[in-house]
């Protein structure tokens, strides 16, 4: 099992978070993830908020063993030619280091606010489907036309190419069973979800009978986990944990406690067994809701994960 941590980059300094980056990579973590947004979603989001690949192509710079990436990108923000040229650049910039976490997108204030069109949700991941086949031509051929419903391409050359090979990992997160976990089975190498030992059981099995039917071997994507950690013993704050995550992402209280790693050492170590059961390959914590702290992820990193490497 790998062990990464998802970095919001609003509300941090670019300082702050190279710090963070730094001590994560000092202190054992296996990849460091962050957002792509352009602004919070609340009703006022005047915040300060990084850009996320300008921020990455930097992080690359400070770290050098971490496998860095985003998590997730949202496809309607760039042409898929663009996010091609750019992510092979921050892979090359990171010694081939690179996790290209891709979604369909979802914060329609940001669009709204931006003047990108937002779609509908089936348009969304129609337009996810082409720009995978766009990033696979351009980091494979010595050049590519592309004739989609979406986006044409014509004789595009894309060089240099990347140092990973094939490709750059191609990460697809989201968890809807008929379409998303259809695209994570045509094109990716890894795929990322929301979610517990349940959770990755039951989209695990959807996104094994996806691989079946396109003939692919489910075995060969690496699947991830998104779970929010707390250390404690104090069962009213296990399930404020809980109960914060049913309001911001309007989860049910089964899903919610499935997707909650909280308790005490052993606790948290019985539920990433169950995770590692489940066929999931790595975790990542994120670091936007209120239960993470420095000495949270230093005392995961120093008493939970040694149990699973």
């Amino acid at each position: 099992m790998k062990f990464g941590l998802f970095t919001s980059i609003t509300g941090i300094t670019w300082q702050q978070l190279c710090d963070l980056w730094r001590h994560l990579e000092d202190t054992g973590w296996d990849a460091a993830c962050v957002t792509d947004h352009f602004m919070p979603n609340v009703p006022d989001p005047v915040t300060e908020t990084l850009e996320c690949w300008t921020a990455l192509s930097g992080l690359a710079l400070v770290t050098s063993r971490m496998r860095i990436g985003t998590l997730v990108s949202g496809n309607t923000y760039r042409h898929p030619a663009v996010l091609a040229k750019m992510a092979t650049t921050v892979d090359i910039m990171a010694g081939g280091r690179l996790i290209c976490g891709l979604g369909g997108a979802w914060q329609r204030n940001e669009h709204q606010a931006y003047g990108i069109p937002f779609y509908t949700v089936g348009e969304r991941l129609n337009r996810l489907d082409e720009t995978c086949q766009v990033l696979l031509h351009l980091w494979h051929e010595p050049k590519t036309t592309f004739r989609g419903q979406y986006y044409q391409l014509d004789e595009a050359p894309l060089y240099p190419k990347p140092i990973q090979q094939p490709h750059p990992e191609l990460l697809i997160g989201g968890g809807g069973e008929k379409k998303t976990l259809r695209i994570v089975a045509k094109y990716a190498d890894h795929w990322n979800v929301w979610g517990g030992p349940e959770t990755l059981r039951h989209k695990g099995h959807i996104l094994e009978a996806h691989c079946s039917e396109l003939g692919r071997d489910a075995a060969h994507i690496t699947r991830s986990a998104n779970m929010p950690m707390q250390i404690t013993d104090d069962a009213e704050a296990k399930e404020k944990l809980a109960v914060g995550l049913m309001r911001r992402f309007g989860r049910s209280e089964t899903e919610a406690h499935d997707t909650v790693l909280a308790g005490s050492v052993a606790e948290i170590q019985d539920k990433i067994g169950r995770l590692q059961d489940a066929g999931v390959d790595q975790l990542f914590i994120p670091t936007f809701l209120p239960s993470w702290s420095l000495d949270q992820l230093d005392q995961f990193i120093t008493d939970v994960a040694p149990a699973f490497r």
